[in-house]
C-alpha cells in the first residue's frame, strides 16, 4: 500500500489525462460495439481499475480498445440475430461470452502463457490491426453520413417478404413444440398467421435490413443509397469533428484532440438547438450487475462461440502486452506478463458481469498517464474512478452527444489503428517462397490473407487461418533451411569443419558423416530423408554429428530412427557425435539407445570418435599379424 501512494500527485494527475482521453473513446466504442455508449463507459471503468489493480504493469491503463471492439460487434450481431433481433433477450448470452474471454484470461495467466504471446507472427498481427482499421472506418462511414438502413422505408420494405417466411416458421416451430400437427390443424395455422401486425412485419424485416448493412461487404453494398440520402446535418458534424481531432494536434498535445472535439462539436450542436441525433441515453447511477447472466444462462445460445471468446481472450492479452512492452520501454522497468493477464481477466470478468463491453491494455492512454506521470498502479485505478464520477455527475449531458460526433471519432481510430509500418514495408520485403515461376513474399501474402478475410469474412477465423498459413510456411522455410546446411558426401569431396581435417586419410572412402544442423522436426524430416539415401550402401560406417541439433520432435525421432534402421540392415555402423540433452532424451524413451546405438557408439567429442575408429581398424590388423 505505501509503494501504491508513493507517486500521488504524479499518479493522479496522470490518471486524470487518462481518463479525459478515455472518456470519447470509450463512448465511441460502445456505440460502434452495438450495446450503446453506457456498455463502453461501463467496460472503461471497471477494466481500467481492476486490471490496474490486479494486473502486472503499473502504468497500464486499460479499457475498450478499437481491435476489441471489432471482434464484439462480431459476437453481438451473431447472438442478436439468432434473438430475433431483440438486443434485451440476446444480452444475457453476449455477456456470457464476454465473461467466458475475461475467465479464460485469468486461465491463461495462471497457466503462465503470457510468455508464449509474443510468437504470434507479426504478418497475421499487422494484417489484423489494418483490418480492424479498415472494419471501423468503412462501417463508421454510414452514421458519419446520417444513414441508418434500418430506417430507410424503401430499403426496408424490400425484406418484408423474407420477414414474413420468417415470422410463419417462427409460428410452425411453435406448434411443433406445441405438440401440433401442421397438416390436421392448418386452420390453427392460418390462425395465427392472421394475427402477425404490420409493426411485427415491420420490425423483423427492419432487423434483417440493419443484419444485411452490417459489416464491410454490407457498408459497402447500401453506401450508393446512403450517400444518395446524405443526411447534411449529421455529415457536417461528423466531419467537424475529424478536423478538430488532426487541426488540433498540431496546436497542441497537452490536451487530447477527440475530446476538444467532442466538447466543441457537440456544444455548438447543443446549443445552436440543431436538429441532430443523439446517442442512446446512458442511464444514470451507479452501475447495477446484469444477473440475467447466472439467471437466463443457456448453453445452447453459448457454444458457438466458445471459441470467439478464447480468440477475445487471446487478442486481449496480446494487445494488452505489446502495450506493456511499449511501457517498459518508456519507463525501464520490468512487466509481469503472466500477472497482467490474470488482472485484465479479472476488468473484463467484472466489466462483463455489469454489462460492459470487453477491452485491453490501450498504447495511447498509457503513454498519456506515462508522460502525465503515472508510474504506478495507482494512476489505473484513478482513471477508472474519473469515468464513474462522469457516469455519476454528466450520464445526462453526455447523453446529448451527438452520434455523428463519435462515429467521427471512430473514423480517426480506424485510420490511427491501421498497421502503416506493415504496409509500407511491402515493397521491400525479400521475395522467399516461389509458385512455378511466380515470386512472392510469404509474410506479405499472410498479411494479405489475414486482412482481406478479417475484412469481409470474419475475423476470428481469418486469425486461424494466418496462424496455420503462417506456420506452414515457417515449417517449409526451416525444412529447405536445414537441407542446404545439411549434407553427406565423402570427405575427399566436401570441406569438414576444422576438427574433421586430422581424419585418417584411409577411412576417407568408407566413412561418411552427416552434419545436422537445426531442428529434427516434422518441417525437414523428407529432406532428411532424402539426404540420408544419398549415403551409399558400400559404406562401412557414418558419423552423425548431432552437436548443432538442439531440438527432436517425434515426427523427427521416428524418421531418424527409420534411417537407422535402414542402415543397420545395411550392414552401416552408426556413430553419434556430441548428442545434445533433449535429443538424447527423446531416443532413449523408445529405446533408439540403446538398441539400434549402443551407448559405446555415443561419443562426447568427435576426436573420441576418430580414436575409436583408429582403435577398430588396428586392431584386425594385430588379429592378423598374430
Amino acid at each position: 500500500m505505501k509503494n501504491l501512494f508513493s507517486n500521488f500527485k504524479g499518479d493522479l494527475f496522470g490518471g486524470i489525462t487518462a481518463g479525459i482521453v478515455a472518456l470519447p473513446l470509450a463512448l465511441a466504442f460502445g456505440v460502434s460495439s452495438g450495446l450503446g455508449p453506457s456498455a463502453g463507459l461501463y467496460g472503461a471503468i471497471f477494466i481500467s481499475f481492476f486490471a490496474a489493480l490486479f494486473g502486472g504493469t503499473n502504468t497500464q491503463i486499460s479499457g475498450p480498445t478499437a481491435p476489441m471492439t471489432a471482434v464484439s460487434m462480431v459476437v453481438i450481431a451473431g447472438i442478436i440475430a439468432i434473438n430475433d433481433g431483440s438486443l434485451e433477450k440476446a444480452l444475457p448470452a453476449i455477456l456470457t461470452v464476454f465473461l467466458l474471454a475475461g475467465l479464460m484470461q485469468i486461465g491463461l495467466g495462471v497457466l503462465g502463457i503470457g510468455k508464449y504471446i509474443r510468437y504470434i507472427p507479426y504478418p497475421v498481427v499487422s494484417g489484423f490491426m489494418t483490418a480492424i482499421g479498415v472494419i471501423i472506418l468503412v462501417t463508421q462511414i454510414l452514421p458519419a453520413v446520417g444513414y441508418y438502413p434500418n430506417e430507410d422505408k424503401e430499403f426496408v420494405d424490400q425484406y418484408k417478404p423474407m420477414a414474413e417466411e420468417i415470422i410463419l416458421e417462427n409460428i410452425l416451430k411453435e406448434e411443433a413444440g406445441e405438440g401440433i400437427l401442421v397438416l390436421e390443424n392448418f386452420e390453427e395455422t392460418i390462425k395465427r398467421a392472421e394475427t402477425i401486425t404490420q409493426e411485427e412485419m415491420l420490425k423483423e424485416a427492419s432487423t434483417l435490413a440493419k443484419s444485411e448493412a452490417s459489416g464491410v461487404l454490407g457498408a459497402i453494398k447500401v453506401m450508393p443509397r446512403a450517400l444518395q440520402n446524405i443526411n447534411w446535418l449529421e455529415f457536417i458534424l461528423a466531419l467537424s469533428t475529424i478536423i478538430i481531432i488532426y487541426g488540433f494536434k498540431k496546436i497542441t498535445t497537452a490536451i487530447p484532440s477527440a475530446l476538444v472535439a467532442l466538447i466543441v462539436v457537440s456544444g455548438v450542436a447543443y446549443g445552436f438547438g440543431l436538429n441532430y441525433r443523439p446517442i442512446e441515453e446512458i442511464p444514470s447511477g451507479f452501475p447495477v450487475p446484469n444477473l440475467g447472466i447466472f439467471t437466463n444462462f443457456d448453453l445452447n445460445s453459448v457454444t458457438p462461440y466458445i471459441f470467439t471468446a478464447l480468440t477475445l481472450a487471446l487478442l486481449g492479452a496480446i494487445d494488452s502486452l505489446l502495450t506493456s512492452v511499449v511501457a517498459d520501454n518508456m519507463t525501464k522497468t520490468k512487466h509481469q506478463p503472466n500477472k497482467e493477464l490474470v488482472g485484465q481477466g479479472i476488468g473484463n470478468t467484472i466489466a462483463a458481469i455489469f454489462g460492459g463491453i470487453p477491452g485491453a491494455g490501450a498504447t495511447i492512454r498509457t503513454v498519456v498517464n506515462i508522460n502525465a506521470g503515472g508510474k504506478t498502479k495507482l494512476s489505473g485505478m484513478v482513471a477508472g474512478v474519473l469515468l464513474l464520477v462522469v457516469l455519476l455527475a454528466l450520464g445526462p449531458v453526455a447523453s446529448q452527444i451527438p452520434a455523428a460526433v463519435l462515429a467521427g471519432i471512430l473514423v480517426t481510430v480506424g485510420i490511427g489503428v491501421m498497421d502503416y509500418k506493415g504496409l509500407k514495408a511491402i515493397p521491400s520485403l525479400p521475395k522467399d517462397m516461389s509458385l512455378g515461376p511466380i515470386k512472392f513474399s510469404s509474410e506479405v501474402v499472410i498479411m494479405i490473407i489475414v486482412l482481406v478475410l478479417s475484412s469481409v469474412w470474419n475475423l476470428v477465423y481469418a486469425v486461424g487461418v494466418g496462424l496455420v498459413i503462417a506456420s506452414l510456411m515457417f515449417m517449409k522455410k526451416m525444412g529447405d533451411l536445414t537441407a542446404e546446411r545439411s549434407d553427406v558426401k565423402s570427405l575427399e569431396k566436401e570441406q569438414g569443419w576444422a576438427d574433421e581435417a586430422r581424419f585418417p586419410q584411409n577411412l576417407k572412402e568408407s566413412v561418411f558423416i552427416k552434419h545436422l544442423k537445426g531442428p529434427l522436426f516434422f518441417g525437414s524430416t523428407s529432406e532428411f530423408q532424402i539426404l540420408a539415401d544419398q549415403i551409399p550402401r558400400n559404406a562401412s560406417t557414418v558419423i552423425i554429428r548431432m552437436d548443432r541439433m538442439q531440438y527432436m520432435d517425434q515426427s523427427g525421432l521416428y524418421t531418424l530412427e527409420d534411417v537407422l534402421i535402414d542402415l543397420h540392415n545395411s550392414k552401416i555402423e552408426v556413430l553419434f557425435v556430441d548428442v545434445l540433452k533433449q535429443p538424447r532424451y527423446m531416443m532413449e524413451r523408445v529405446d533408439l539407445i540403446p538398441d539400434l546405438i549402443p551407448t559405446e557408439h555415443i561419443f562426447d567429442t568427435f576426436d573420441d570418435c576418430i580414436q575409436y575408429l583408429e582403435q577398430k581398424t588396428i586392431e584386425p590388423k594385430v588379429e592378423a599379424a598374430l
